[in-house]
């Protein structure tokens, strides 16, 4: 069972709830929604895929990292290299984002396993949507030194992302 929450936490959790919440309903618009009339092909973003697939990777990369790192009990390269994983995964967001922004649409999948992909493809997005308050509370439970509330939380976090950045690199592979 998760540890009570100090009451300054009320206020900080209000804020990563309606900053999750822009952030995933900006970019699904972003994405789906409705762009001004020139944008498509007005900037070169052929290599954002490639650049989105490594970052993805670096984010994978860096969590096995520091976790590894607190398993040692060495909090502050944990700290430094958790940072290090949410600046690249904020990073693959930004590019993500902009290639989507510049192009008509999703790349279109025709490989021999249709099942297998859109099953991955639906779990990564929805997992990637979780990602951004989980990922937020987790860092500020842990910059705050919440120690019982923070190993509660990245229990959970720690798989979803891992999941998340595994998954972006997988489907960049079925996809290119």
């Amino acid at each position: 069972m998760q540890p009570p929450a100090p009451r300054t936490d009320l206020f900080w959790m209000r804020i990563i709830a309606v900053v999750s919440t822009a952030v995933v309903l900006a970019v699904a618009f972003l994405i789906l929604g409705p762009r001004p009339a020139g944008m498509r092909g007005r900037l070169d973003v052929s290599a954002l895929p490639h650049v989105n697939a490594a970052l993805n990777a670096l984010s994978a990369v860096l969590l096995v990292v520091a976790y590894g790192l607190i398993r040692r009990r060495d909090v502050d390269r944990h700290r430094d290299v958790m940072l290090a994983a949410f600046g690249s995964s904020t990073l693959f967001l930004v590019s993500y984002v902009v290639y989507h922004w510049f192009k008509v649409g999703p790349r279109p999948y025709g490989g021999a396993w249709p099942g297998l992909y859109f099953a991955v493809l639906a779990s990564h997005i929805v997992l990637a949507a979780a990602i951004v308050p989980l990922a937020l509370v987790t860092l500020y439970r842990g910059w705050t030194m919440q120690v019982p509330r923070h190993r509660w939380i990245a229990r959970i976090t720690l798989p979803v992302w891992l999941y998340v950045s595994v998954t972006g690199v997988w489907i960049y592979a079925m996809l290119y």
